[in-house]
């Protein structure tokens, strides 16, 4: 447990200085487009900013799945969450981008929110990788649901102004569907069946989230796109913990209180994070 719980806090610094080398790399590569993806590879390859942040994320994914192997879902990925903060750091300090006060509050009211969902928790015991078919099913098959509701979302152009953000959203829910499923495979899929449908969620939507990422990347600012998309993952693999493999809620009154403030929190963040609209009363920061 307390090597996983080490190995959580590396992942957390390595994930977003990661992060910020690719988005700083995407940035001169030509725009991502799901019928050329091999033109579109060949193009961030020759980014050295993008090929160090690839590098330094493949690493992190390693150290987050023996993290995974080690510890409950919730408890690693809240310790992730509770690193958010470290991204405006990084930025603001190793690549003097601007932190406005609304992504300081966002990122602060987000990262506290999961923290303190994850605290009011019972003590763990052990990895917690036991699930069953129903339960991961039911769970990874809502978010199917809502990624596919977001990527038609965004392919309508209803809200072109919010395309940035419906791409973070949806690069966030896809790593989530990934995570859920190489946690479950940490603890034993129920055979050759389970490991290979696992394996495949895995690949696919791992694949779909890197792809994601990149355009939300290269169309929104590096603290808004990365928190966003980091908070719906770590959000959504939270309540996976919860729901899929019974990491256990709080038994108490008070501790069922602030986990219901700990879910406000995450939500109220994720509303900050994006910029204001112009001409709807937005606040420059």
């Amino acid at each position: 447990m307390e090597i996983g719980i080490g190995l959580a806090v590396a992942v957390a610094l390595a994930t977003n200085l990661a992060a910020l080398l690719k988005h700083r790399g995407c940035q001169d590569a030509g725009a991502v487009r799901i019928g050329q993806p091999f033109s579109a590879l060949r193009d961030l390859s020759r980014s050295p900013w993008f090929v160090a942040g690839w590098g330094l994320a493949a690493l992190a994914w390693l150290a987050h799945v023996a993290a995974l192997s080690l510890a409950p879902i919730s408890l690693v990925q809240g310790i992730l969450a509770g690193g958010a903060v470290t991204l405006a750091v990084l930025s603001q300090r190793l690549f003097g981008d601007p932190v406005g006060r609304r992504q300081w509050l966002a990122l602060a009211v987000g990262a506290a929110g999961l923290v303190l969902l994850v605290v009011t928790l019972p003590r763990f015991h052990g990895s917690d990788s036991h699930f069953s078919p129903a339960a991961i099913l039911g769970f990874e098959g809502v978010l199917v649901l809502l990624a596919a509701a977001i990527a038609l979302g965004h392919r309508s152009g209803r809200l072109p102004e919010r395309r940035g953000v419906m791409r973070s959203v949806l690069a966030g829910l896809l790593f989530a569907l990934a995570g859920i499923a190489i946690k479950a495979l940490t603890g034993g899929a129920g055979g050759p069946a389970g490991v290979a449908a696992l394996v495949a969620v895995t690949v696919a939507c791992g694949a779909l989230a890197q792809y994601t990422a990149v355009a939300a990347l290269q169309g929104g600012q590096a603290i808004e796109t990365i928190g966003l998309m980091g908070l719906v993952a770590n959000a959504a693999q939270i309540v996976g913990g919860i729901v899929v493999f019974g990491d256990p809620l709080s038994p108490s009154p008070l501790g069922v209180a602030l986990q219901g403030l700990a879910f406000a929190m995450v939500c109220l963040s994720a509303l900050l994070l994006p910029k204001p609209l112009p001409g709807r009363g937005a606040v420059r920061t």
